[in-house]
């Protein structure tokens, strides 16, 4: 008998796995008959029963095991004490460390092994103990997440050093440690200058120079904003609901750093997800130096769900930096990343889950991000339209095109395959998310949007929002400048359709707002000063103006008014004064790119005075998107000595052998 599969069994092996389950679940007073269809109902699911029995009846993981190590007549352990793998403790392949069950070494002159079987592993070692007393008194058995707390801080330095430079061993070329030179960002300011003075003299000396150079720059990112609001991306059907056994086991990182007071509500509104418990692998991922967020994680680890994972202190000190170290630990076939203020769709793991199933050759999905707290007063309603916008109709537009498609930092969802094959995100990059999207286009993955919405918080203050969006001004010139530093090769993995686009739309990001901003106060100046009178080259000029902020206008009203939130159209009036803040991030943007580019200024959450609702009920995700090995354990508890190997990938991901202790999988 496996778990997690079908195949017939013996009277015995029946016998053994139901008195296993009753141990399991004394609490329960299970008769045999109840065992059973316990039993059954946690195969036909496709989970371990271990896995089940926690999750579905409340146990805790420690209390589970424990009480299986001793049904088999076994050693027990809460922890791997430090003392078993010190120097060499780190498997052959990181990206196999979540799949390690056992790990063999020596405690005070004594060979060990500290395993974490599954359920049908157990029934295995019970038998094998009664034969081998040597075995017996050579195996402890431990809590799954005990080994890989262990190999984690076993490996903390290999570790830290993949999640800084895995990116650039893999791509060499595509990466800010490698291509982000002083050289490169002095020459993008310089560029960004000469168009900031073109667009301030353009309307009143050489109009037949400057005119015709500011026109696309200016009305390329206007014409896509209009297209995206004037014919917005049809929904498609739903994709066919998975069953219960068919859905996959879903990872959850939650990047954390001194947001303590936000993970009570983080973990409520992940635990209100609607999926199996027991495919969940939910890990807070907390900087080592957040003592407060630390002790808040720790005190959601009583559900099973959750996982703590500790990120060492060293540079830089960036949020992607943090999930690269988490990225080996994750267990689950696919990815998804909130925030600290996330609210997510209650079906939104179920619709990307069947959507990947229905769309094999799709790598990863974007879920819409709304604004929550628009209403509190200007700032944020102007924040909601943007991200009405930019979420709800330029990025499902840029998908249906199969453009290139700057992700957003969060509610992104990726086969981890695929993700560990592109080199997972750049620790340098500090809108890792943008970088990432053009990535997976220049690797010809494919990228789309799911109706599905997540709740976001809006900064409340000017300072907040000037914080927030220079560090996202300075990303996207760290994103155009790394891709655009070799133009030949980025042409060729693009193509020139992908390789237009991304110079419009990011490029756009970049300077838009500024340039409007010095364009439009040109244009006012030059009207209160003495004139000889309006020419052809005065009409383009008020022309230009008006086409680009009416673009931004559009955009903002259309996506409001699909979102049911007329009440926000008003304060879109108020669009020029927004952009001038953002002229004022861009102009920080510049300084800090030169200065310091991969400083990371944290947003604080937990701002808003706004009561902020949860995302509907569990079957409330919009049905729409729009495209763009096991080892027997007889010998593994014996000499012999394997590890698990993950097939390759399309491109080969990118694995680094390491030396170590020898560790091996007892049966998933």
């Amino acid at each position: 008998m496996r778990s997690g599969g079908h195949s017939s069994c013996t009277a015995a092996e029946l016998s053994a796995a139901t008195e296993l389950l009753q141990t399991i679940l004394k609490e329960q007073d299970l008769a045999e008959g109840e065992a059973r269809a316990v039993l059954s109902a946690a195969l036909l699911a496709e989970v371990d029963p271990l896995e089940y029995c926690v999750h579905r009846f409340g146990l805790s993981p420690t209390l589970a095991m424990a009480r299986a190590a001793q049904w088999a007549g076994l050693a027990y352990a809460e922890d791997v004490p430090a003392l078993v793998v010190r120097d060499s403790a780190q498997p052959r392949r990181l990206d196999a460390l979540a799949a390690v069950r056992t790990l063999r070494g020596r405690l005070y002159g004594r060979d060990v092994i500290f395993g974490a079987p599954t359920f049908t592993a157990l029934l295995r070692l019970k038998q094998r103990a009664a034969e081998d007393d040597r075995f017996r008194r050579q195996f402890c058995v431990v809590p799954a997440a005990a080994i890989r707390r262990q190999l984690t801080r076993a490996s903390e330095s290999e570790l830290t050093d993949l999640a800084r430079q895995r990116l650039s061993r893999r791509w060499p070329h595509a990466s800010a440690p490698v291509d982000l030179t002083f050289g490169r960002r002095l020459a993008f300011v310089l560029l960004l200058c000469g168009l900031l003075v073109a667009a301030a003299v353009g309307p009143h000396w050489l109009e037949m120079l400057f005119l015709p150079l500011l026109a696309p720059v200016l009305l390329g990112p206007s014409l896509l904003r209009l297209w995206a609001a004037l014919a917005p991306a049809p929904p498609t059907p739903a994709p066919a609901p998975l069953a219960e056994e068919d859905l996959p086991i879903y990872s959850i990182l939650l990047p954390l750093r001194d947001e303590a007071a936000m993970v009570p509500q983080l973990a409520r509104s992940l635990r209100a997800l609607d999926y199996p418990a027991e495919k969940l692998d939910i890990k807070f991922v907390v900087e080592a130096t957040s003592l407060a967020t630390r002790q808040r994680a720790e005190a959601e680890l009583h559900d099973a769900r959750f996982e703590l994972v500790l990120v060492p202190d060293s540079l830089p000190s960036t949020k992607p930096k943090a999930m690269n170290f988490a990225l080996p630990l994750v267990r689950g076939e696919l990815l998804a990343i909130y925030d600290a203020e996330d609210i997510p769709d209650p079906g939104q793991l179920r619709l990307a889950a069947a959507r990947f199933a229905e769309r094999p050759d799709l790598d990863c999905l974007q879920a819409e991000l709304v604004v929550d707290n628009a209403g509190e007063n200007a700032l944020t309603a102007l924040f909601a339209g943007e991200y009405a916008g930019q979420f709800g109709l330029v990025l499902p537009l840029l998908a249906r095109l199969g453009l290139p498609m700057p992700l957003g930092g969060t509610s992104n969802h990726f086969r981890v395959s695929a993700l560990r094959e592109v080199g997972g995100w750049d620790a340098f990059n500090v809108t890792e998310d943008a970088d990432l999207g053009v990535r997976l286009a220049r690797l010809r993955y494919r990228t789309g949007t799911i109706a599905s919405r997540t709740g976001e918080e809006a900064p409340v203050t000017p300072d907040a929002f000037l914080r927030q969006r220079t560090r996202w001004m300075k990303g996207w010139m760290q994103t155009f400048i790394v891709h655009n530093s070799r133009p030949g090769k980025f042409l060729e993995d693009i193509g020139w359709r992908g390789f237009v686009a991304f110079q419009i739309y990011v490029g756009s990001l970049i300077v838009s707002a500024p340039l409007h901003t010095v364009f439009m106060a040109s244009l006012l100046l030059g009207g209160l000063l003495p004139q000889p009178g309006w020419d052809v080259w005065d009409a383009v000029s008020v022309a230009m103006a008006a086409a680009g902020y009416s673009g931004g206008v559009a955009l903002s009203f259309s996506g409001l008014s699909r979102l049911g939130e007329r009440r926000l159209l008003g304060w879109q009036v108020l669009l020029p004064f927004y952009w001038m803040l953002h002229s004022v991030a861009a102009m920080r943007a510049v300084w800090e790119l030169l200065t310091r580019p991969y400083f990371w200024a944290k947003t604080r959450h937990g701002r808003t005075r706004l009561a902020r609702p949860a995302r509907g009920t569990a079957g409330s995700a919009i049905a729409a998107e729009v495209e763009v090995g096991d080892v027997d354990l007889g010998n593994a508890a014996g000499d012999h000595v394997g590890h698990h190997s993950a097939g390759p990938g399309r491109h080969g991901p990118a694995q680094r052998a390491v030396t170590g202790v020898q560790v091996e999988p007892l049966e998933r």
